[in-house]
């Protein structure tokens, strides 16, 4: 009678860890197969130094044309969102190790950058511009052989610099910064000759501080697009959002959060 009672709880037992195991399988999201559970929050990442598109006012406040982008986003998710400013360098990890859900701040679409990470469609043009001080006798690109450049770390300012080698070996030095405001007053002190960096950030910064003060180069380092960086995981979220970019350009609002923060439509 014994050995029936511990067989009975045997099999008894077995039942109840298969039953709790093949739960466990059906509440799991299959790895890749863009299943997520329903966020009710997300977590952007972001350089809040990088004017106009994610910045703080004179009162402290997150504001920008990528903050009400993502606001209008979240808004039509009905989700709520975080703003997480980060360290732009380590942007990619924070992602990928869940920290955040989006990198979303002026981040330009690369070949390198897509082997970390999913764009959404692109939503701005911008390019690489180069800047000197309008008393400079810089005013081409050859004109910055032996001089300093100084760009933003871990930016695409970077790397459009190093797709031309020859342009790096004929420079003294390119110094790297922790973000591109660091970058700009090294050139107002002198201790570089140019910085290199977003058209989009430049603009703002010298009509913010004196455009008479800096001067542009005719010559750039190329065209390029911004777009949000989502966890390749993430394919719901992914298609969602740009399902959202589509409604907002084909409603309206995207031209009119654009007018707000551009002077040029």
């Amino acid at each position: 009678m014994k050995t029936i009672f511990k067989a009975i709880r045997l099999i008894t037992l077995i039942a109840l860890i298969t039953a709790l195991a093949s739960g466990c399988a059906n509440n799991e999201p299959a790895a890749g197969n863009g299943n997520q559970p329903e966020k009710s929050k997300l977590i952007m990442g972001l350089d809040d130094t990088f004017a106009p598109m994610g910045f703080r006012n004179e009162k402290g406040e997150l504001v920008g044309f990528d903050i009400d982008l993502a606001n209008e986003v979240a808004k039509r998710m009905d989700v709520t969102i975080e703003f997480q400013p980060i360290d732009w360098m380590m942007k990619e990890t924070e992602l990928n190790s869940g920290n955040i859900d989006l990198i979303w701040n002026g981040y330009t679409i690369t070949d390198l950058r897509k082997e970390k990470v999913n764009f959404s469609k692109a939503y701005l043009e911008n390019s690489q511009i180069i800047v000197t001080l309008s008393s400079s006798e810089v005013n081409t690109k050859a004109d910055l052989a032996g001089k300093n450049i100084a760009v933003q770390a871990e930016s695409s300012a970077l790397d459009a610099i190093n797709t031309d080698p020859d342009f790096v070996s004929s420079v003294n030095e390119i110094v790297e910064f922790s973000t591109n405001n660091e970058a700009f007053m090294d050139v107002e002190a002198g201790r570089s000759d140019a910085v290199v960096m977003d058209e989009v950030l430049a603009r703002y910064y010298m009509k913010q501080n004196g455009q008479e003060k800096y001067k542009v180069l005719e010559e750039d380092f190329g065209d390029e697009e911004y777009a949000v960086g989502i966890r390749k995981s993430d394919t719901d979220l992914l298609n969602n959002l740009n399902k959202i970019f589509e409604d907002m350009i084909n409603d309206g609002t995207y031209e009119s959060i654009y007018a707000k923060w551009f002077s040029e439509n």
